[in-house]
């Protein structure tokens, strides 16, 4: 019915079925020209050898067979080649009941619904729209045969006479509209005298729907004419296929009868030994059970007594095991129901048991007197708490020691004090009754002996400290090494695990009764090999509790069979041996984080020592009494906390800043002290210094010698008998002379000092640094305002700054500047890298001095300077030779180098001279130039040249100035 939607009988693509046709081959479709699908396109040709075989579920299940074929079985009845139609065609071969018999659905076609081809749909929505686009574009080729389109053409006109309604896809004379149109009510109507009318209309309707339904039937009858070969000849195809169905019904029950006598002869026996094997193994399961369940009633009485010996671990480990027996292999025994809540509210007990223990414990072992010994306090009993707690998972006990510590921190200090104040006579306990104000009536020698005493306490304090927490840390690291190897036999057991289930897979799997045949086989064979096949079994995670518990151990084991866990043996630092159990529930991450706690708590026991320390010194520091210490005793003082800090950090690992920060403030204050007083000394010496070359004491010579070998220390004081050797004119170093005046040679004591200190105190190397720097810039800058300033005219009341007194300051300066560089040294070589910035400091004031002295220099220079522009402004070229301006100039240039001949070396002589002789032809070429007087050998160049000569001769003759090389003829050379 479905070609009454167009003239062509073929079916349109725009009906609803068109997709769910089943896709075909390209080879095997049809043309366009045949009316209806083939209904069995894989046809049999008659060929008996094409027939011979029986139609398989397993090759034929994927592809296309008659089986799948639907015809409409009224349309295949009508046979238009017959002149009778027979309606019994199948009846009278299949029986009265071929029509109304329900066929059995297939098991092994599966049920499809719309939902399959949802996605077919979707994906097919889009080319239909373009179809339908292009079929009204484009007029449909006529592919038709022309024999047959006639005939078409003659069907599509008599289909056009049956009205639409009767084709649409959803016609039901159920609806009330559809059946009105159908049949209308006027040609019921029997009203009035329209009956005969009504009646024919009636008869009119009925022939009408007659005529309509020959229509339909001719056109049904038409397009089965067109398969009817195929049909029939799939119909005579059917005895055939009841052959083949015969004979395979008979080979099925002779195969089903020789399978009952393999059954029989080689099963039978065998399943029943299994079935006695496994038996046997259950009876065996229940005897170890009821072992089994015997141990665990007598688990609470032994909890009991392990508990009366203190034996944390052994009772921890017993609850465990138990309470793992109950929840794996005796879960629903009625008579333990209560048990297991029983043995969680013994657990909590031990767990406060152990804490007030372990409590106890660290109370004992940090009171204990304070003697020269180091030894852990009852090592197995630490070890055997420690154990206990980290089974529990009580991972901040750590932090009950820590209390312990500072309580302990504080009662050292308080009994250190009590005990040296009952031994001094001088304080009153009852008229001062506060260990402070007791305390601070100590004198120094008295309050360093007790914070002398104080600090060895603290240190062997910290040894015990570390010495138990030692222990603890090695528990810990023990099992976490356990953990560690757990997990490497658990890698090479599941390596193993897997080469083994590679093996025998089909006889694995063959079941019989439910039951695993390969698990009966290994419970049969489990007694002769009990300990393999159990840690086999114990190893896999998925063993099951029934088969895999104690049937293949030993009687001897059974109480132990329970519990999987494994021990090994240990030996702490200390030489006590642990056993440790697998059952430790601690990650990898939980105990690296226990261990680092642990040792964070050496760390702070470090700093609770320091922070006491600090607490007592500043008690003691609170009336100035640290700032009064003189250089000897504040060294002594630094020297013991330094000492006293390099022994914790040897001992805890790490630097404690507390302390170390107090004595950083007590040192700044102390250099504070130390500076003010040396540059107020200096200032003063400054200010009474006339500035003349003073004598150089043997001590000062000696202090010079002792920095010669590169070392800087203050000598030794000498006996006095050695003191009676005369005083030199000038200090020696290295060789050279230096001309000093008073202060200078104060000032390189003080430098001394400063580096001495430093030695003392190598905290406060920094500081001393930067307080030398300012000293030495103190030093230049005073100097340079009292002489080239002419500051010491008002200050000490000098008449005038001699050539001398500039001389003799830059002498001076470059002392100081020979000694730069060794302290630069010293100072460098106690610095931290990250604070060689610092050494700058040297460098500028070593630049600042040079610059002073090359200062002083030209004033030297300055001053014959202004005296040549004074006297050759006079000169005049006449007789007699050599002139009065000539002798005068000699005679203050021989005043010049006596002055300062005996102050500088000879060289920075030799040097001054040769930039004053410059200034002197200078002025003299501009003299000479002014009179017009040139190098032509007349009266008045000879005149010049005499006075030149005279000048020569007499600079020559002074001392250390013979080779001086003047070059007088620049005097004549003319400007280009």
């Amino acid at each position: 019915m479905a070609s009454s939607h167009s003239s062509s009988p073929v079916p349109q693509p725009n009906s609803s079925d068109a997709f769910f046709k089943k896709e075909m081959d390209a080879t095997k479709r049809f043309r366009p020209v045949q009316s209806l699908p083939d209904v069995c396109p894989k046809e049999p040709t008659g060929d008996p050898s094409n027939l011979c075989d029986s139609p398989s579920l397993v090759v034929d299940q994927e592809r296309w067979t008659i089986y799948h074929s639907k015809v409409n079985l009224p349309a295949a009845l009508n046979d238009p080649r017959l002149a009778k139609r027979e309606s019994d065609f199948f009846t009278k071969t299949w029986g009265v009941d071929f029509v109304d018999t329900e066929v059995t659905p297939s098991f092994y076609l599966p049920q499809i619904t719309k939902e399959h081809f949802a996605l077919y749909q979707q994906e097919i929505a889009l080319r239909e729209k373009v179809h339908e686009r292009c079929k009204n574009i484009c007029t449909p080729k006529d592919t038709f045969d022309r024999t047959l389109l006639h005939t078409h053409d003659k069907s599509r006109t008599d289909l056009e006479q049956v009205p639409k309604i009767f084709m649409k896809p959803d016609f039901a004379l159920e609806d009330s509209l559809t059946f009105n149109t159908v049949l209308p009510w006027s040609h019921f109507s029997t009203a009035g005298g329209k009956g005969n009318r009504d009646a024919a209309s009636s008869k009119l309707l009925q022939e009408k729907l007659s005529h309509y339904l020959d229509i339909v039937e001719v056109n049904i009858a038409h397009q089965i004419s067109l398969r009817s070969e195929a049909f029939f000849h799939a119909m005579t195809s059917q005895h055939e296929l009841q052959d083949y169905l015969r004979k395979t019904s008979q080979a099925v029950k002779l195969l089903r009868e020789k399978i009952s006598k393999i059954d029989k002869v080689m099963c039978e026996g065998s399943l029943r030994v299994l079935r006695l094997s496994l038996t046997r193994n259950n009876c065996i399961k229940v005897y170890n059970k009821l072992k089994l369940m015997a141990t665990v009633h007598q688990t609470q009485p032994t909890v009991q007594l392990l508990l009366s010996t203190s034996e944390f671990v052994g009772a921890l480990d017993l609850i465990a095991t138990t309470q793992e027996v109950l929840q794996q292999e005796l879960q629903g025994i009625h008579s333990f129901r209560h048990l297991g809540s029983q043995l969680c509210e013994l657990e909590k007990l031990i767990d406060k048991m152990m804490i007030a223990e372990f409590s106890t414990y660290a109370r004992n072992d940090l009171n204990r007197p304070l003697e020269d010994d180091c030894q852990i306090l009852e090592e197995e009993r630490l070890v055997s708490l420690v154990f206990g707690l980290l089974k529990q998972r009580k991972l901040t006990f750590y932090e009950i020691y820590g209390d312990e510590m500072i309580n302990t921190a504080k009662n050292i200090i308080k009994q250190c004090v009590v005990n040296t104040v009952s031994q001094i006579e001088e304080i009153d306990t009852e008229v001062v009754v506060k260990l402070a104000d007791q305390m601070r009536m100590m004198n120094f020698p008295q309050w360093f002996d007790l914070l002398k005493d104080i600090f060895s306490k603290f240190t062997i304090f910290l040894k015990r400290i570390k010495a138990t927490l030692n222990t603890i840390r090695s528990v810990v690291f023990l099992v976490l090494d356990k953990n560690q190897k757990n997990r490497d036999l658990e890698d090479t057991l599941q390596k193993n695990s897997a080469k083994e289930s590679s093996v025998d897979p089909e006889v694995a799997y063959l079941t019989h009764e439910g039951m695993f045949i390969s698990d009966a086989f290994g419970e049969g064979e489990v007694l002769p090999a009990a300990a393999d096949t159990t840690s086999q079994r114990n190893t896999s995670p998925n063993s099951e509790p029934c088969s895999s518990d104690s049937v293949s151990e030993p009687e001897g084991t059974t109480d132990s069979s329970s519990s999987k866990e494994q021990t090994s043996s240990s030996v702490t630092p200390g030489g006590v041996e642990m056993m440790i159990s697998d059952d430790m529930k601690l990650t990898d991450l939980e105990l690296v984080r226990l261990a680092n706690n642990i040792q964070e708590l050496l760390y702070n026991a470090s700093d609770i020592c320091h922070d006491r320390s600090v607490k007592f010194l500043m008690a003691r520091a609170k009336d100035g009494f640290l700032e009064k210490l003189n250089s000897s005793e504040f060294v002594t003082l630094s020297r013991l906390m330094e000492g006293f800090i390099l022994d914790t950090e040897q001992i805890c690992g790490r630097k404690s800043m507390s302390l170390r920060g107090a004595l950083q403030s007590q040192a700044n204050r102390f250099v504070n002290r130390f500076h003010e007083e040396r540059k107020t000394k200096l200032s003063l010496l400054l200010d009474n210094e006339r500035w003349k070359q003073a004598e150089v004491p043997a001590e000062f010579q000696d202090l010079v010698d002792s920095v010669s070998d590169g070392r800087i220390s203050l000598p030794e004081k000498k006996p006095a008998a050695t003191e009676e050797r005369k005083a030199a004119e000038f200090l020696i170093v290295e060789g050279q002379k230096y001309a000093t005046v008073g202060t200078v040679l104060l000032l390189i004591r003080i430098i001394l000092e400063y580096c001495q200190c430093v030695d003392n105190i190598p905290s406060i190397t920094t500081d001393m640094l930067t307080r030398l720097s300012d000293l030495l810039k103190y030093f230049n800058s005073r100097s340079c305002q009292l002489v080239l300033g002419a500051g010491a005219l008002q200050v000490v009341g000098l008449k005038t700054i001699t050539t001398k007194n500039l001389a003799l300051s830059s002498r001076c300066l470059q002392l100081i500047v020979h000694y730069i560089p060794i302290i630069r040294a010293h100072f460098e070589a106690r610095l931290q890298p990250k604070q060689f910035s610092m050494l700058r400091h040297f460098d500028h004031i070593t630049k600042d001095y040079h610059d002073h002295i090359a200062e002083i220099s030209a004033k030297l220079v300055a001053i014959m300077d202004s005296l040549f522009d004074k006297l050759l402004s006079k000169y005049e070229v006449k007789a007699p030779v050599p002139s009065a301006c000539f002798r005068n100039i000699c005679k203050q240039m021989a005043k010049m180098h006596e002055a300062i001949y005996d102050l500088l070396p000879e060289e920075q002589t030799q040097m001054l001279f040769l930039r004053i002789n410059a200034s002197y032809k200078l002025h003299l070429k501009r003299q000479l130039a002014h009179l017009n007087v040139v190098n032509d050998g007349g009266p008045l160049n000879g005149l010049v040249t005499s006075d030149v000569a005279f000048y020569t001769g007499n600079l020559q003759a002074l001392k250390g100035l013979n080779n001086l090389d003047l070059n007088m003829a620049e005097i004549w050379e003319q400007k280009r």
